[in-house]
């Protein structure tokens, strides 16, 4: 049986299962300080924040609003989402910035996860059932909520998802313990199941274990084993960014799409992967421009002209600015949700 690659061996593993390794091997090579410190340099913060953790963003934007059929497939939904995404946000940020940041942070959070979990039901998809099928599942699921359970019970970290606080934290080794044992006791049941899986079947799922072993080493190594920001932005953002755009790319998850199926919208054509790419970058930088100007003030050496805009700080003004600037990422994190369903 063949290995259920979404397009091909080499697609896959370079663009949707090698990023978790590369960004840990960036990381090892990095100076002490970027791996235990909050220093972040100027161009690593544009490379990873703007280019790839907003630019992936907009990526949706390719398998729903530019795509004349299924622009008119999910007519309603493409309404109704960022209508409703835009009213929960500015009553959110009516209670308080920081409820609203917290709610974000926790639906990207949640996010991230259902993409690993996504990817897993993709390669598992060839698979037949036995009784250990719910190990897979359970392992993707816990290789991303043991770090963040971590994250909870240690004191303040040297990195945040948004902005400082945003976690509800509080220091508490004992629960760190019993979170580390069933971690490290359910990878030692899902290896010693896919050990026994092979030795009677001589075959193994390769896509889906590197997958769960980029999710383990991601994860763990950018929130538990490292205390950095840009170690944790770097293992963060690579290791979701990426494949999430080779996804889009490939014109979503079925292997149909790859094999002649022609593209639609503004991706098709010659150029159609320049077209992609630059139209990702300029919106991620459009808005990480307007975010700088109207309220960060930040990186103004790289929206040099965004800092003629005035900078707003009125909490009756940012009660209904705040959550038009990140609308996009709230309509992302709740359009994956449905965007990427299959019967299957």
């Amino acid at each position: 049986m063949p290995q259920p690659w979404i397009r091909s061996a080499r697609y896959d593993g370079l663009l949707i299962l090698a990023p978790p390794f590369l960004a840990l091997a960036a990381v090892l090579a990095l100076p002490a300080p970027y791996r235990s410190t909050a220093q972040m340099p100027l161009l690593a913060w544009v490379g990873l924040v703007v280019l790839i953790d907003v630019a992936h963003v907009y990526g949706t934007l390719f398998q729903t609003y530019f795509d004349p059929l299924k622009r008119r497939q999910r007519r309603t939904l493409l309404w109704v989402v960022p209508m409703a995404c835009y009213a929960v946000g500015v009553a959110l940020h009516s209670l308080g910035g920081l409820v609203f940041w917290r709610a974000l942070a926790y639906l990207a959070v949640f996010h991230f996860i259902r993409q690993q979990y996504g990817f897993l039901r993709i390669y598992s998809r060839q698979e037949p059932r036995t009784r250990g099928d719910w190990l897979a599942p359970a392992l993707v699921y816990y290789a991303t909520i043991y770090p963040l359970l971590y994250w909870h019970l240690s004191p303040g970290r040297n990195f945040n998802w948004f902005i400082d606080g945003e976690f509800a934290q509080f220091d508490w080794p004992l629960g760190r313990l019993v979170a580390s044992v069933l971690y490290v006791a359910l990878i030692a049941a899902y290896t010693s199941f896919e050990f026994r899986r092979w030795r009677r079947t001589r075959r193994i799922n390769l896509p889906r274990n590197l997958l769960l072993g980029g999710t383990l080493v991601s994860w763990y190594a950018g929130i538990v084993w490292f205390n950095g920001d840009l170690a944790f932005t770097l293992l963060n953002v690579v290791s979701h960014g990426i494949p999430y755009l080779a996804l889009v790319w490939n014109g979503g998850a079925s292997p149909r799409q790859a094999s002649g199926q022609p593209r639609r919208g503004a991706w098709a054509g010659k150029y159609g992967l320049w077209v992609f790419l630059g139209a990702v970058a300029l919106f991620a930088f459009l808005e990480e421009g307007l975010w700088d100007g109207l309220v960060w003030r930040e990186h103004g050496a790289v929206f040099g002209w965004f800092q003629q805009l005035p900078a707003v700080a009125s909490p009756a003004l940012l009660m209904w600015l705040v959550p038009l600037l990140s609308l996009p990422q709230s309509t992302h994190y709740v359009l994956d949700g449905f965007i990427w369903r299959r019967p299957k």
